[in-house]
Parts: structure tokens; C-alpha cells; sequence
């Protein structure tokens, strides 16, 4: 085929060997998209049916991707019928069609997030706990985990090193909470997003027949970030491709980094026990970086014991080598950042959109955004509060999903009184009482409100049969229109839309403006459902909202911005510069990671992700000072940085050649990192201060602090110590500076340092 021209020697080869187990390694920036694309294509270019190819991927955004590239490349009629998607959605799409075998009816609905937290928080209440100790996120994590490793409520409570885990933590009954919070969505017809893959395997498990079929239909598998699968996902693909053995996964073992999200990377480095007969291909060129970053990235990596050899190089431009900011305080390295990044964008002429400033916590964006503000620069937080998250989209969403699925009981509970139609919390309350008592759903309670009424006013007891009867129109709406009329017609029947126009203040418009945005995409929805001969009704539109990613809920074309994002959802990505900020230990590598070798590989694969995102440019910070938790920490530079061969760095001498221990370069003493300390302004007298050597500063203790000691601080810069008055916390230095004059610090918030022997 003419499209095998595109590709390298190795790609070609990937992509033509099509029958038996495959494992693809490809590197950062080496194609793996790509080569899984032409092997798709390949396929069908071979007489292979679409509707028996299944290529799973972890974001809608690179399955839509993928589908468009293979159109172009052999025609859009042969790719239609692909059954490509992301785990959750291919899967969503079986579960629909098997729903009953599992007591599930076809017209479920999937809970985010949020649905399933305040699920929890209610059973949490329901049960008298403390939601400080049964925190819901942290209980609905711990869920989480669970599922992902396939322990189902009654397993969870059979299971001894689980409870005595869970009494260890204080929080004996999570079990039974899990197993409330199952039989709760149970009964409402809902599943959340860990379901999708747990009763895939129940079904699998306990219907041989069906696996049986599944196996059959699908004559060639292909998954794409198999590094990132956890063991949910693993067993699901195992047994899918047991009839056929055509498995194709591409991945790179370096880039494994979600191991808090259950991905196991063991999945990846035990392929070949798998499937003994595997191929192995190496995709080693990296088409991306500079080859300073490229080598700079192999130095890193290649200090981790687990993972598949190879050796990943470039072709590009040698490039710029990686700079390293230092700073004497995090307030300071925050304006460090935005200076470099300010001369580069005026120097090379460049977007602020070609920038990116990663970090490892999201706590650590604060000083960054203060800067960048500071400076007029503009910027976006990436995997900031999702479109889908706002409460007005939430609040029509609810109708959506109550109008497809009756029993969904966080949609009802949602939208039961909004807007307001007089069902205040006490009636709440006793419905669920009544349904409680029956053993029965809230939409039940209210299709029975004549064998029940007697418990409400006549009043009450209109406005619950009125809305009852509001359901049930938009039931009958959304089985005869397309998404967009229907969603039109429940929007202004609801009363949503004259809630909202009724709101002048900006916060009203805003609340507008997204109810509006919401439906122009449920216009576009069917206008491609259209195109595409797919369905174009209300339930089909709500479960593509669901199984939405993270990337997937980031606007294409956004202004030319500054990007702002933790390491961990920059992966996929890639800018022309990165800036890699708060490189100290401790904080990255994370402290808890350091505890265990695997901990610390993984941190790693997370650094060397962090450098790779970058085309030409990548800059380094760290501080030596930084507040934590309230407190001042001393870190030490990561050593991470200590990690890239010399060769490859702009000049920054690593610690262990360092004399001194610490390296003050590039600082800029103009920002005051810490409060307004001064208590005292004189003007000093001439004042005998030696020179001192900045790059022998190292930080002092209050208690060490002593009359005639030469100190450096970072606003005020060299001065004498002359008195010292008070003690503890209340100990003050009154210090004559060079060019400051003579104030008095407090020691317990001044930062400042002293030059190394």
C-alpha cells in the first residue's frame, strides 16, 4: 500500500506483521499513534471487516483522532464500522446490549464523579459516621481501588487483610458502605465509571456463552497506552483475545505513572509471559525533542532496574541545553519562571501557548499564578473544573437523566425542587423514608402516591404528582425527538431557562451562556449522529458525556495562553518549551514515593514524562527555601537534576562537585518571599561588610543567629548582625545592611543565609 511509504523501516514492520501476539515499544515522540493507526488501516486494507476490529485507546480524543486519520488513508466507509473507543465507552457500548443478564435494564445511566461522592456522603450520614474520619473521597477511593481489582462488596467483607487494613485506618465499616453504596446504584439503575469494567468481567465470568461470542466477533485486538491498563482492564483483554490471539498493544514501560489509579506496569513487562510466542518491535527514534533533551531524558531514565532496554534517540537539531533556575525561596523561583519565560517569548518571537509549566502538586500552582499575574502574562490551568461540572449544566444534565432513567436517584434528588416548585428537604426526607420502608426507588414512591398520599398535604401532594407528570411528558419527548429538540423543550419546560433569564448579574449571564454552549454541542451531537447514520437520541448524547476524559473536556483553540498543569495530566502532551518547576527532594521525587524502589521508578518515569513533553526548550527550577504546610522546609535540590549528565545542563555544577552544597544561580534577590517582617527602619551608618560568595549561601537557623555574623537576605541583600533581642518564636535580629539600612527581622518568618566555611 501506497501509505506504507510514510512510515520507517521499523514502523513498516510493526504495522504489516498483523497475525499473533505483538508488543510495540515506542518511545516518547517515536509514533505510536501512528504506527497503531497504519496498522488499522493495514487491516482493512487487507480484507479484515471493520466490525471485527477492536482498538481500544484512554481518551475519546485520540479514538477520534485515529478513525479520521484511517479515513484518509483507505476511505471513511471502511473505517465506520471500527468498534475503537476509550475501555470505558467500548465497554459501556456491550454492557448496554447484555445489560439484563446482569439485572441492569439498557437505558442505565452512569454516575461522574460527583454523582457517586454524593452517594456516599448521604449513606456516610444515613449511618451516623464522622465525614471527617469516613472522609467520602477518600472512601470513594478506596472503592475505587477495589473494583479496579475486581473485589466485589461480599468479596470486600470476606476478605481479612482488607478489614484489618481498614481498622488500622480507623474506618472499620468501609465495607459496608461499599456495599450500600453497590446495592444503592444498584436499585437505581446506575453505574459508575469502575463499573463499566467490573461487570464486564462479572458478565464475561459468569456467562461463558457471551464471552464466548465476544471472542468470536473480535478477530483482531489492538491497545493503545498498555502501560497505563490496570488489572480490570488486563483480565478483560486476556480473555477477549484468547480465540484469535491476534493482540497488538503499544506502550512504552518508561511512561508508566498512574500506578495510583491501579495501572500496573507489571502488565507491560510481563507481555511475553502472556503470550510466549509474542513479537517484539522497538520504536526508538523520537521524532519530537531536541537530542539534548532526548539524551538528557535517557541519563534519567535509564537509573530504573524495571523496564524493557532500549534506547530511544533523535535526528533532530542538537538544541539548546537544559537551563536551571535557582532560587532562594518559592515566591522567588514563581518569578524566576516568569522572567525566563517572559525573555523567551520576547526573544524568540514565541506564542505564550509554546509554553508549559509543569509541576508535580497542584498546590504548587498558587505562586506560579501570582507571578504570571504579576507580569500580565495570561495562562490556563489545564484539567481545571470540567465544562460538564458547572452547576447549571449539571442541574439540565439531571433532567436529562432523569427523563432516560427514572430510577437514577442523584438526578432525582438533583431536581426534585429546581427550580423551585415548593418540595422542600422534610419532603425529601420522607420520600425516602417511604422508600426506604418498601424497599423501592424515590420514582417508585412517586408513581404511587395513591397508596401512599395520606403521609403529605394536599398541597405537597399536588406539586410531587405534578412533577411526576413533568417526567413522564419529557419520557415520552425524548423516545419521539432527536437529543437537541428534546433537550430544547426540557430546558424551557423545566423552567431552567426562565430561572436563568431572569439573572442580570454576570454570574447570571455566565449560567446563560453555558445552558446555551450545552445545547449548540447537543446540536452538533446529531448533527454528526446524522451524518454518521448513529444514533441521535437523548441517551446516546448522555453517555458520551459521561465517558468523558479528562483531555477530552479541553477546548480545542483555546487563546494564546500559558499552560499551567501537573506532570501526571501533561502526558500525551507536548510544547515547543517546558519550564519543570519545584525540583526538590521531597517534592519531587515525592516523599512518600522514596519509601520503596518500585515508588521511586515510578517518580522517575514521571520526571523523565516531564522532560519529554518538550520539543526544544525544556528549564529547570528549584528553592531553598519553600512553604509546606504552613511551615518553612530546607529542601534540597531533586536529584533528579543530579541525574542528567553535565554535558547536557547550561552551566549548573551538580552538588556532588559542589563545595558548598548549594548553587545560587541566576537568583534575583528583588522579590521578598517572605511577610512584611521589618519592624524598624534606620539609616545606617557605614557599615564593614567583606564580599560574600552567593554561591556558597546556605540557610541559617534562628538559633544560630549571633551578633557580628554576616548574613545575606533576599530583599536586603548583605548586612551585619549588630543586636539580637528576645527569645523562641519572639527572637529578632536588628541587622545593619549594606544598602537596606538598619532593621530589625523576625526570625521565626525571615529568611535568610549565611556563607558556607
Amino acid at each position: 500500500m501506497d501509505f506504507l511509504q510514510e512510515l520507517n523501516s521499523t514502523q513498516q514492520i510493526a504495522v504489516t506483521h498483523t497475525e499473533g501476539p505483538a508488543l510495540i515499544i515506542a518511545g516518547a515522540g517515536a509514533g505510536k499513534t501512528r504506527v497503531l493507526t497504519y496498522r488499522i488501516a493495514q487491516l482493512l486494507s487487507q480484507g479484515a471487516p471493520a466490525y471485527r476490529i477492536l482498538a481500544l485507546t484512554f481518551t475519546n480524543k485520540a479514538a477520534r483522532e485515529m478513525q479520521k486519520r484511517i479515513a484518509d488513508l483507505i476511505g471513511g466507509e471502511m473505517a465506520a464500522n471500527l468498534w475503537m473507543g476509550t475501555f470505558h465507552s467500548i465497554f459501556a457500548k456491550i454492557l448496554r446490549m447484555e445489560a439484563e443478564q446482569l439485572g441492569y435494564t439498557s437505558s442505565y445511566t452512569i454516575y461522574d464523579t460527583q454523582d457517586s461522592r454524593n452517594l456516599l456522603k448521604a449513606i456516610i450520614k444515613e449511618m451516623n459516621l464522622d465525614d471527617k474520619v469516613y472522609k467520602p473521597n477518600v472512601v470513594q477511593g478506596r472503592i475505587s481501588m477495589a473494583k479496579n481489582n475486581l473485589v466485589t462488596p461480599a468479596a470486600y467483607l470476606q476478605n481479612a487483610r482488607i478489614l484489618e487494613e481498614d481498622k488500622a485506618m480507623k474506618r472499620p465499616l468501609t465495607g459496608e458502605i461499599y456495599r450500600r453504596y453497590q446495592q444503592r446504584c444498584k436499585q437505581s439503575d446506575t453505574m459508575d465509571f469502575d463499573d463499566l469494567l467490573l461487570e464486564t468481567n462479572i458478565l464475561f465470568r459468569d456467562h461463558p456463552e457471551t464471552l464466548a461470542k465476544y471472542q468470536q466477533k473480535f478477530s483482531h485486538i489492538l491497545v493503545d497506552e498498555y502501560q497505563d491498563t490496570n488489572y480490570s482492564q488486563y483480565l478483560i483483554i486476556r480473555k477477549l483475545s484468547e480465540a484469535h490471539r491476534n493482540i497488538c498493544v503499544v506502550g512504552d514501560d518508561a511512561q508508566s505513572i498512574y500506578s495510583f489509579r491501579g495501572a500496573r506496569i507489571e502488565n507491560i513487562l510481563n507481555f511475553r509471559n502472556d503470550y510466549p510466542d509474542y513479537k517484539l518491535y522497538k520504536l526508538e527514534q523520537n521524532y519530537r525533542s531536541t537530542t539534548t533533551i532526548v539524551d538528557a531524558a535517557n541519563c534519567v531514565i535509564g537509573k530504573n532496574q524495571g523496564q524493557i532496554p532500549k534506547h530511544i534517540f533523535s535526528k533532530n537539531e542538537e538544541g539548546e541545553k537544559i537551563k536551571v533556575l535557582h532560587a532562594l525561596s518559592d515566591k522567588e523561583e514563581g518569578f524566576q519562571v516568569t522572567n525566563e519565560l517572559f525573555r523567551l517569548a520576547q526573544t524568540k518571537q514565541l506564542d505564550y501557548s509554546s509554553f508549559a509549566i509543569l509541576y508535580r502538586t497542584n498546590a504548587q500552582s498558587r505562586v506560579l499564578e501570582e507571578a504570571l499575574r504579576r507580569r500580565n502574562i495570561p495562562y490556563k490551568i489545564y484539567g481545571g473544573q470540567s465544562f460538564y461540572q458547572r452547576k447549571e449544566v449539571k442541574d439540565l444534565l439531571a433532567y436529562f437523566r432523569l427523563t432516560v432513567n427514572q430510577n437514577d436517584e442523584e438526578a432525582f434528588k438533583r431536581i426534585i425542587n429546581y427550580p423551585r416548585r415548593g418540595i422542600g428537604d422534610s419532603t425529601v426526607e420522607k420520600l425516602q423514608e417511604i422508600a426506604s420502608a418498601y424497599h423501592a426507588g424515590l420514582w417508585t414512591v412517586i408513581c404511587n402516591l395513591e397508596r401512599v398520599g395520606s403521609q403529605f398535604n394536599s398541597g405537597t401532594l399536588g406539586k410531587l404528582q405534578k412533577f411526576g407528570t413533568l417526567i413522564e411528558q419529557f419520557k415520552t419527548l425524548a423516545s419521539e425527538e432527536n437529543a437537541y429538540d428534546a433537550a430544547v423543550a426540557i430546558a424551557r419546560q423545566s423552567g431552567i431557562i426562565d430561572e436563568l433569564k431572569n439573572d442580570d448579574t454576570p454570574e447570571g449571564i455566565s449560567r446563560k451562556e453555558n445552558i446555551e454552549e450545552l445545547l449548540n454541542g447537543i446540536k452538533e451531537f446529531c448533527e454528526t449522529a446524522y451524518k454518521e447514520g448513529q444514533n441521535d437520541r437523548l441517551p446516546a448524547f448522555l453517555e458520551g458525556v459521561a465517558l468523558l476524559t479528562d483531555q477530552d473536556n479541553e477546548k480545542e483553540g483555546d487563546q494564546d495562553k500559558v499552560t499551567l498543569m501537573t506532570i501526571h495530566a501533561s502526558k500525551g502532551l507536548e510544547f515547543p518549551v517546558v519550564f519543570i518547576s519545584g525540583l526538590e527532594e521531597e517534592l519531587f521525587p515525592a516523599q512518600q514515593s522514596t519509601q520503596t524502589a518500585a515508588g521511586l521508578e515510578e517518580e522517575r518515569r514521571l520526571f523523565y514524562v516531564a522532560l519529554t513533553r518538550a520539543e526544544k526548550q525544556v528549564i529547570l527550577s528549584y528553592a531553598n527555601t519553600r512553604y509546606r504546610n504552613g511551615q518553612i522546609t530546607y529542601p534540597r535540590p531533586s536529584r533528579f537534576i543530579e541525574e542528567i549528565a553535565a554535558e547536557y545542563l547550561d552551566g549548573y555544577i551538580p552538588l556532588r562537585s559542589a563545595p558548598s552544597g548549594f548553587k545560587l544561580r541566576n537568583a534575583t534577590p528583588q522579590a521578598s518571599p517572605q511577610p512584611r517582617q521589618p519592624i524598624t527602619i534606620q539609616r545606617a551608618k557605614a557599615v564593614d561588610i567583606p564580599p560574600i560568595d552567593r554561591t556558597r549561601l546556605q540557610p541559617v537557623d534562628a538559633n544560630r543567629v549571633v551578633p557580628d555574623m554576616i548574613i545575606y537576605h533576599p530583599t536586603f541583600g548583605a548586612g551585619k548582625v549588630i543586636g539580637i533581642e528576645g527569645l523562641g518564636t519572639q527572637k529578632k535580629a536588628k541587622v545593619a545592611f549594606a544598602e537596606g539600612g538598619i532593621r530589625v527581622l523576625l526570625l521565626k518568618f525571615a529568611k535568610i543565609y549565611t556563607q558556607a566555611d
